[in-house]
């Protein structure tokens, strides 16, 4: 093939992402691959990123399917962003980001939101691990969740019910789409607001959380906003109450928060905050990282491919087999980290849910949810559930999804 494979980065549920360099030239970029008998959510990930250039938002590269030790891979390549995760940045920072830093951040984040919606596109998943950082600052990533919307509806709101399956993180989900509702452009600037108050206090945005079950019962009925910390100035509290509206109606769109003072304020600390953006570590580009791996013959890839898809069930099943914690995680390619965590990952409520939720009112929902100290019981430790509601069973002190 055209390009070496590096070392291992990231892993998704089921892919891997890898640093990568061409053997014509210098260039690194990051390959997210996995078996091209798995690939299906990594493909409609590639067709959504080659149709975006924006920068406020990961390059695409490319893709290939590559022939590795007998099997067929299906690489998706893309912009290599040496400074990390949001989420590393917050820990290199000592747990919380300044206000000026989160506030340079936050412009660009919303540059690239406006950017998508304006193409009729909803990421579903925005979170600090799918903020990559580089040289010039932050960039979207990670559009597995991602989709296509009608540009005249994005702003109505929770309206009328996605055929959609609803994906994305429960602790960054919209009310609207807790209950199962659209999952639209509304949706990704409440989870801006849950990633600025990640920023500020380098924790999640909603506290005391036991299960997923009684989170999302919580976001989707309670009236419960996650709590805008104190430390925050007048002007940034005001742009989060802009973000974190319960009626997706009433949400401020990407394009009316780049008028807000709080990032307008940004403008004016650009090249003090810019100095703060991490710089690419020279190591990345040693050659001693380039470890020789075997020699692949790159196939003409013919994408879509004959294959029998196992059933959702058994996908999780598989999961579930590869894994000793639980995932939450509905689908096979979710690329969750871009970098390699600590090893101590206590407290990680950070996870992936992807499945289809019924629509369902907060009678039929209380009526199943009995118990206060509710506790999921696993398939193989994945939170597995496609028709939320009628699923359900309960016994003493567990939910059994069938």
């Amino acid at each position: 093939m055209d390009w070496t494979r590096g070392h291992t980065i990231g892993h998704g549920s089921s892919a891997a992402v890898s640093v990568a360099k061409s053997r014509f030239s210098d260039e690194v970029f990051a390959v997210k691959s996995v078996e091209l008998s798995q690939s299906q959510f990594l493909q409609k990930e590639q067709k959504i990123l080659s149709q975006l250039s924006s920068p406020y938002v990961v390059s695409y590269k490319g893709y290939d399917v590559t022939k590795e030790n007998d099997k067929l891979i299906f690489n998706l390549m893309m912009e290599y962003m040496s400074g990390g995760t949001f989420s590393d940045e917050i820990r290199k920072q000592g747990g919380r980001i300044n206000e000026p830093l989160i506030g340079y951040y936050a412009k660009q984040i919303v540059q690239g939101l406006d950017y998508l919606h304006s193409r009729g596109i909803a990421h579903c998943d925005i979170k600090g691990q799918n903020i990559l950082l580089g040289k010039t600052g932050a960039k979207i990533a990670d559009f597995g969740c991602a989709r296509c919307v009608d540009p005249a509806k994005r702003d109505v709101g929770a309206t009328a019910a996605s055929a959609e399956p609803v994906g994305g993180t429960p602790l960054f989900m919209a009310p609207e789409v807790a209950r199962g509702e659209e999952q639209g452009c509304p949706a990704d600037i409440w989870a801006l607001g849950c990633t600025i108050i990640e920023m500020a206090t380098g924790r999640s945005p909603w506290t005391n959380v036991t299960n997923t079950a009684s989170l999302l019962y919580r976001i989707a009925f309670s009236g419960e906003y996650p709590e805008i910390p104190k430390s925050l100035s007048v002007q940034a509290t005001d742009f989060l109450s802009k973000c974190l509206r319960r009626d997706a109606r009433e949400r401020w769109t990407a394009k009316q928060l780049l008028n807000h003072p709080f990032l307008e304020e940004s403008n004016s600390n650009s090249t003090t905050n810019q100095d703060c953006v991490t710089s690419s570590p020279t190591s990345i580009l040693d050659q001693d990282i380039w470890n020789s791996v075997e020699e692949s013959d790159t196939i003409d890839p013919t994408i879509q491919t004959e294959t029998s898809m196992d059933s959702p069930l058994q996908r999780i099943s598989k999961l579930g087999q590869n894994s000793g914690k639980p995932n939450w995680c509905w689908t096979d390619e979710i690329w969750t980290t871009v970098r390699k965590n600590s090893e101590q990952n206590e407290g990680n409520d950070d996870k992936i849910v992807y499945g289809i939720v019924t629509s369902f009112s907060e009678m039929q929902l209380e009526s199943r949810l009995v118990a206060v100290d509710l506790e999921i019981n696993y398939l193989n430790d994945n939170f597995c559930c496609n028709d939320f509601p009628r699923h359900l069973t309960y016994s003493a002190n567990k939910i059994q999804c069938l």
